[in-house]
């Protein structure tokens, strides 16, 4: 009976103090959104695959 009363105690005040430390009154603290700016290019790419046919040719050419 004696380990009954005190596990019930031990119980009760794990959830007594679980409770009171569940929030507080203080305002959340919320952080603005990241703001993503995409890049923009009028090219579409084709000089940056051409300098890469290039450079994948130099040693095929090299031989």
């Amino acid at each position: 009976m004696k380990k009954t009363t005190i596990c019930a105690v031990a119980l009760a005040a794990a959830t007594f103090t679980s409770a009171a430390h569940a929030g507080s009154l203080a305002d959340p603290v919320i952080e603005a959104p990241a703001v993503v700016a995409d890049a923009q290019s009028s090219s579409s790419g084709t000089a940056l695959v051409a300098m890469l046919a290039v450079l994948l040719a130099i040693p095929a050419l090299g031989d």
